[in-house]
């Protein structure tokens, strides 16, 4: 691990890749403490607190959302047009063919993933600023609130200056992906939610230890919570790192040329647990938005699709579990895969090439996914589990997040940023080799 290391920091471009990576993140997390003008930055982390969807967008966010800043969507518009113009190229020829074409197509899919990224921005900010602003003086500050005829000028406003910060956004994820270490998307995603991570202690800290709480039961429960913590990162690591490897033999090969093909466990990585609770969290926003919260029509919603009532939890689950086969076999394709073997002359051992190839490669794939969504379902639960057993009020289970969505984008980001420095390291010193 030392002699690693050592490699590294004795990597100059790679010690200046870090540092640059370093500095662009600080200009964004900079970016999440400028606010927007007229707004009540107070009123809006209330409300904020109250909603497990815009909980996660803020944990996205890292932080920019709660402040209500320039940088409030961050960079989770880009995030979701590139998974949306995943999906259209099942059901869209052109898309597909783009997907085809290499570098010139990847391009293409670049730049309709951009567009279609500053358009989503807008509408989402607009959803969002109509949405907390159905009551102004949840938004706006005491000074525009006499302005009642211009609330829809404010929101307007507002809306564009929040699509012109996740362009920002996503030009900072692009200077770190080119000049930097890692995927710039990914980094910023993972460097906003590591910033939350202090004041989930500070908020431990207050809870059991400060103002006179130290006694013998609350220094036991933090500790508790701290090594849960440290269990459930443990756990996110062994999972996101394990694969299902089916052994491949090529005809035209010595038996030493034989390989594999890796399965990941969880092939979906946290897309099924973001569109799950983002499914769920539509409806409960639209009844915050109209104010009807306390009405029968509104206590309904709550019941089915709140994930903290058992209905909704039930839902909850069945959802991820969806999501995890319809992504995994939508990602990782069967007769796409057997297809590439029988082109390479290649055979999985006791299974013809062809479709008993791709049959045993689906089952290979549906169980894999099975356990994946398990573990997934597992990770999701747990916050809400937690939160219950420890009693934690609305506003703090926001801050002290045991697992979820938070922790395995943090934990994937990790490896492959340290595999890919790791790889860079041993290929600057190859090539110092041969020259």
């Amino acid at each position: 691990m030392l002699t690693k290391l050592k490699k590294i920091l004795s990597n100059r471009e790679i010690v200046l890749k870090i540092i640059f990576t370093f500095l662009i993140l600080l200009v964004f997390k900079i970016g999440t403490y400028i606010p927007i003008p007229m707004v009540d930055t107070l009123a809006i982390r209330a409300e904020i607190a109250n909603n497990s969807f815009l909980t996660v967008l803020n944990a996205f966010s890292g932080g920019g959302l709660s402040n209500f800043s320039i940088l409030a969507l961050g960079i989770s518009p880009y995030i979701t047009s590139s998974i949306i113009i995943q999906m259209l190229q099942l059901v869209i020829p052109k898309l597909k063919e783009w997907s085809e074409q290499g570098e010139v197509g990847k391009q293409k899919l670049n730049r309709a993933t951009r567009y279609t990224s500053i358009a989503l921005a807008l509408v989402q900010g607009l959803a969002l600023l109509y949405g907390l602003g159905a009551r102004p003086e949840n938004i706006l500050v005491h000074d525009a609130l006499k302005y009642n005829n211009l609330y829809w000028l404010f929101y307007l406003y507002m809306a564009v200056v929040i699509t012109a910060g996740s362009c920002f956004t996503m030009w900072l994820a692009d200077l770190i992906t080119r000049h930097g270490i890692g995927n710039g998307s990914s980094m910023i995603i993972s460097a906003g939610i590591i910033s939350t991570v202090p004041s989930m202690f500070s908020t431990l800290w207050t809870k059991y230890i400060a103002g006179g709480q130290a006694n013998a039961a609350n220094i036991t429960l933090y500790i508790t919570v701290i090594v849960l913590y440290i269990l459930m990162i443990f756990a996110v690591v062994f999972f996101e790192g394990a694969q299902r490897k089916i052994p491949v033999q090529y005809a035209n090969r010595a038996q030493n040329g034989n390989s594999d093909i890796p399965i990941k466990l969880n092939s979906a990585s946290v897309i099924p647990v973001i569109f799950a609770s983002t499914l769920l969290s539509i409806p409960l926003t639209i009844t915050g938005m109209l104010g009807q919260n306390t009405s029968a029509a509104g206590m309904w919603v709550e019941q089915i699709f709140s994930y903290q009532k058992p209905v909704g939890i039930a839902l909850y689950i069945l959802l991820i579990f969806f999501f995890s086969f319809f992504y995994s076999f939508m990602t990782v394709d069967p007769e796409k895969i057997s297809e590439n073997l029988d082109k390479q002359g290649a055979y999985i051992p006791g299974y013809r090439r062809g479709e008993e190839t791709k049959n045993q490669l689906a089952r290979m794939l549906f169980r894999t996914t099975l356990i994946g969504a398990t573990y997934l379902t597992v990770l999701a639960l747990v916050p809400i589990i937690v939160s219950k057993s420890f009693g934690f009020t609305p506003q703090e289970a926001s801050v002290i997040t045991i697992g979820g969505t938070s922790l395995i984008i943090v934990v994937g980001v990790a490896i492959e940023t340290a595999k890919q420095i790791e790889t860079a390291s041993e290929t600057k010193e190859y090539k110092g080799f041969l020259e």
